[in-house]
């Protein structure tokens, strides 16, 4: 069996992720193959992660795209918010909803014991669909009639129990409002999928994250006992192994590039899940930079890629400056691409494709000495 290095690992991950070449793909069809982009800072990771990965791509793209319902913001893996495409909140937030259960039943569940949780989804269902609410609303709401409860306990219950997604003007760019939320059926005009397959769900994620095994899977998306659906889907697949000797899997179509392909200098958005996908991920971030990029508050930095790996973080901030933090010091060739993709960042923002280090009045760009 071949044993695949930690660099070819990382180098077909990047070539699923349309970081080793930009592509010139519909933003939805990028949402779409990568299951969805992390969104649960407001608004920069989801625009940001489609900037690193589309060659020509305005912000005004996707928010046109959330205004028309072709994508939403919603819970979904590891329960967190994510922006995927309407067909893929049908299928995902079914298959998903034991991951909801769990943080339900863990966070919550002293607080909620006693309550008969399907007439609180029901009322909650209606609440929200005869109009958008935010959570406060909604735990104000159902505690009129549960004095003795937590709302906030309350309106999580709801979270997880129903299909709740962020209405605009929530996570469009350049604008605010609150997190306000209504079911995905009232929002789409269509039904949750009755009966979705978590065999489509295995196979995508090889297409977008590959090659890896089951406790790879269930880092990416929260859900437990998919081990058997790859030994069910093995006959389809490929199987490699990686230099710990695990077992992974990996479909027969999807890139592989040699360990030499030249991997592009490139800034990855906050909480991309590129990052969050993967038991070891060794394969984009050394494990001496993890506590450099994760930190203990919960937050996912954004990250610079030097020949496929972190080696250092970025920031694009309300001062239309994008400040880059190496942890090593850069060849002057990788200093220029960063600079060059932190300016393509300050372009997109509207600060001017022309701003450089010192700038003023249209952006800046700074890259910090290594740390």
């Amino acid at each position: 069996m071949r044993v695949l290095s930690t660099r070819e690992l990382g180098r077909a991950l990047l070539a699923r992720q349309h970081l080793l070449a930009r592509t010139d793909l519909e933003p939805s069809e990028v949402i779409h193959h990568l299951g969805g982009l992390q969104a649960q800072a407001v608004p920069q990771p989801p625009y940001l992660g489609l900037l690193s990965r589309l060659d020509a791509f305005s912000p005004e793209r996707l928010s046109t795209l959330i205004e028309q319902r072709a994508v939403v913001r919603i819970a979904l893996q590891r329960g967190t918010i994510h922006l995927v495409t309407a067909e893929d909140c049908r299928t995902l937030r079914p298959l998903l909803q034991p991951v909801l259960d769990q943080a339900l039943r863990t966070t919550y569940g002293k607080r909620l014991a006693g309550l008969d949780l399907d007439v609180l989804a029901g009322e909650a269902r209606a609440l929200v669909e005869a109009q958008p609410r935010t959570f406060q609303q909604l735990g104000a709401l159902l505690a009129e009639s549960r004095p003795d409860r937590d709302p906030a306990a309350l309106a999580q219950a709801a979270r997880c129990l129903l299909p709740l997604v962020q209405v605009p003007p929530r996570g469009l760019w350049g604008r605010s409002g609150p997190a306000a939320h209504t079911t995905a059926e009232a929002w789409l005009g269509r039904p949750m999928d009755p009966a979705p397959a978590p065999d489509r769900l295995v196979l995508r994620y090889l297409a977008a994250f590959g090659p890896a095994d089951a406790a790879d899977l269930r880092k990416w998306c929260g859900l437990t006992g998919l081990g058997p659906v790859l030994g069910r889907l093995a006959p389809r697949l490929l199987t490699f192994r990686d230099e710990r000797g695990r077992l992974l899997y990996d479909l027969p179509e999807a890139p592989r590039p040699e360990p030499d392909v030249p991997a592009p200098v490139r800034l990855v958005a906050p909480f991309d899940n590129l990052l969050l996908s993967h038991a070891d991920r060794s394969r984009v971030l050394p494990e001496e930079y993890k506590g450099w990029v994760m930190t203990r508050n919960g937050l996912v930095l954004g990250t610079l890629l030097v020949d496929g790996l972190v080696a250092g973080t970025w920031r694009l901030t309300g001062e239309q400056e994008v400040v880059v933090q190496p942890f090593v010091r850069l060849a002057r060739a990788d200093r220029e691409a960063a600079e060059a993709e932190a300016r393509r960042v300050l372009a997109f923002a509207g600060a001017g494709a022309g701003a450089g280090a010192g700038a003023g009045g249209g952006g800046a760009v700074r890259i910090q000495a290594a740390t």
